[in-house]
């Protein structure tokens, strides 16, 4: 089930996350980022990490594991309402300090700082994507206001097998 966007009239924004279906009940927990820190946070810091499109959020997760992992091991999509739209600081891509946070590659500490501060700042954060230039992630800190988003589903994620053919 895919909800209509904003931009296509429909009238809620959705943070979109794909996990392991071992993890799917524990989606907004941080723990990931938690452990080993990610590219707008330091390790410590319970951020999650979303996008605004199911697609940017399918490939979020292949640049990282590859198609064959999202083709043999069991994933789950999980959409969430977000309450307040407002309350969703984007961040003007000319006003990062280093351009080239906004591209693939390792995270530094002076971009990680830069993102724990930013979600200090702010309930949620939409920052463009690494993996795909136009399109969005949404950051947000584990165990926030309560009421600040809704689930609005988890379903099992099918990968289409054409992105995992056969070899040789």
């Amino acid at each position: 089930m895919n909800l209509l966007p904003i931009a296509l009239g429909g009238t809620e924004l959705v943070a979109w996350r794909l996990d392991q279906t071992v993890h799917a009940q524990t989606w907004d927990s941080g723990e990931g980022a938690y452990r080993v820190g990610g590219r707008w946070n330091s390790k410590g810091v319970r951020a999650v990490y979303c996008s605004l499109d199911p697609a940017t959020a399918i490939l979020e997760v292949a640049v990282h594991k590859g198609f064959r992992a999202l083709d043999t091991v069991a994933h789950i999509m999980t959409a969430a309402v977000i309450s307040a739209p407002a309350d969703v600081h984007v961040v003007d891509p000319t006003t990062v300090p280093n351009p080239n946070w906004l591209r693939p590659g390792i995270p530094g500490a002076g971009q990680q700082a830069f993102g724990d501060e930013l979600l200090r700042q702010h309930r949620f954060v939409a920052i463009p994507s690494a993996v795909s230039t136009h399109s969005w992630n949404l950051i947000f800190l584990a165990g926030g206001p309560a009421g600040a988003y809704v689930l609005r589903f988890q379903e099992a994620f099918a990968l289409d097998t054409r992105l995992h053919p056969p070899g040789p």
